[in-house]
């Protein structure tokens, strides 16, 4: 049947691809550097007629959004679906290209990914859309034959609109991010001033008044595993001012997802982009008023101890974050279960058995850069010569693009591209300082409009040599989810 294809179609044929549905044989074909959907029989998506095979019509078609529409609903595990409490992984994809090489990260790993993740400020510096994302990752899965399901995350949304443009997009998993009303200020301010703060909050929005909500937390409250959290009169006025206005947020956003969502979802809770880390007993205010409030959720972000800086290890005391790792997970336990999500998860290899192992599973690991980063990689082999602009490019950026990033590169660490060899370019995604500064540029790159953009070069040379990206993305992504499998 293949051979029969790439003679009928004058394509190439990707062989994991060819799957049947009620009596109809639907494959993913390449000609050039141009995607092609097809199907033989009397297919659903919108194609043209090329040839017959054994008295049945044989027909292509583009890659485009309506036809992605037909696949998920002709071939139901091409879409997503809700994950709930399974050990999990987010592989964001900033460009379109990379799900292929993430379904061969994750083959066999029992991880669920998510292959449909990007958050609105991600579709925002890279000019794409959420039906954009979701058709990518319907592609990529057709592509290499997933049959195994695949979560998506509509991540870091902030707005209701944003929660009204992914619903419409197909999104199954939604990440609140709250971090706008979380009062950074909290952990410095003195007992006066903590009360003064408290009466400010929204009590009509937290139904319950001030001194109900306080007379419940004023005690200890004992823990999964033995372990217990107390709350005097500073440490709940800390959590309270600090999260209020937060949980608050949180509440609204999620019941405008259910009255908007018209197919099961989940929901995931994020503070982890704020400047101070989130203490046991914060964590424990946030979530039992959460719960309070009827909120429903599957996976929660702490800000945890330590830096989580982007496309780099963990920066800090491993046997400290183990420690306060598990007086999280004891709480998780506690008004849970849910997963313990780790924001900004990429490269963080020395953490992540200490996660799996004292979560015993119950993690959701969140990355996206580092394929970003990948792909960069892949473009040093590829194309030396782009590789080298994007460099210069990405260091001239880097002070103006690091403001809304938790990153520490210095710029002078970081090599002009007239400073290296061609065999030394790859090797600039090992060093601290040039990741962070590749890392953080990305959406200036991509939609540099100088001429004709780095974005249509980079896209091109990957199209050119995708199995050259694909093994860069598997390799490197591989690494993060074998712990998780362990």
């Amino acid at each position: 049947m293949i051979e029969k294809l790439r003679e009928l179609t004058g394509s190439s044929i990707y062989d994991r691809s060819i799957s049947e549905a009620d009596g109809v044989t639907y494959f993913l074909a390449r000609r050039g550097a141009e995607k092609l959907v097809g199907f033989v029989g009397k297919g659903a998506v919108n194609a043209d007629k090329v040839g017959e095979l054994d008295g049945e019509p044989v027909c292509v078609g583009p890659t485009n959004h309506e036809n992605a529409l037909a696949i998920r609903k002709a071939l139901g595990w091409t879409g997503p679906k809700v994950v709930g409490l399974s050990t999990s992984a987010g592989l964001g994809d900033r460009m379109g290209l990379a799900t292929p090489g993430h379904v061969r990260a994750i083959r066999g790993s029992g991880v669920v990914p998510f292959f449909a993740q990007q958050s609105i400020r991600e579709m925002t510096r890279t000019g794409r859309s959420p039906e954009e994302v979701m058709d990518c990752a319907t592609w990529g899965v057709l592509q290499e034959g997933w049959h195994d399901g695949f979560g998506s995350d509509a991540d870091h949304l902030q707005q209701i609109e944003d929660i009204d443009r992914t619903v419409a997009a197909g999104f199954t998993m939604f990440t609140i991010d709250p971090g706008l009303h979380v009062n950074n200020d909290a952990d410095e301010l003195d007992l006066s001033a903590l009360k003064a703060k408290y009466a400010e909050l929204d009590f009509r929005l937290l139904e319950m008044s001030a001194e109900q909500l306080m007379s419940n937390y004023l005690k200890e409250f004992d823990l999964s595993g033995g372990s217990k959290v107390a709350f005097d009169e500073p440490a709940f006025l800390r959590a309270a001012v600090k999260y209020g206005n937060a949980i608050a947020h949180t509440v609204k956003m999620f019941r405008h997802l259910k009255e908007v969502s018209i197919d099961e979802f989940e929901l995931e809770v994020s503070v982890d982009e704020t400047e101070s880390p989130t203490s046991t007993a914060e964590h424990y205010f946030f979530s039992a008023e959460l719960k309070r409030l009827g909120v429903e959720w599957i996976s929660m972000a702490p800000r945890f101890i330590g830096r989580f800086e982007k496309g780099v290890d963990y920066i800090g005391d491993t046997d400290a974050f183990a420690a306060s790792f598990a007086e999280h997970v004891a709480v998780m336990r506690t008004l849970g279960p849910y997963k313990m999500s780790i924001h900004s998860g990429s490269d963080k290899f020395s953490i992540y058995p200490i996660v799996t192992e004292i979560a015993e599973g119950l993690v959701h690991l969140k990355t996206a850069g580092t394929s970003y980063l990948e792909a960069l990689r892949a473009i040093a082999a590829i194309d030396p010569a782009l590789f080298r602009a994007i460099l210069d490019f990405a260091r001239d950026r880097y002070e103006t693009d690091k403001a809304t990033y938790h990153v520490s590169a210095e710029l002078a660490k970081v090599p002009a591209a007239s400073e290296l060899q061609d065999s030394e370019l790859a090797g600039l995604l090992d060093q601290f300082d040039a990741r962070q500064v590749l890392h953080v540029t990305f959406g200036s790159v991509l939609t540099d409009n100088s001429g004709e953009t780095f974005g249509n070069k980079i896209l091109a040379a990957l199209r050119a040599q995708e199995e050259a990206h694909y093994d860069a993305i598997q390799r490197h992504l591989a690494r993060h989810i074998a712990p998780l499998a362990s």
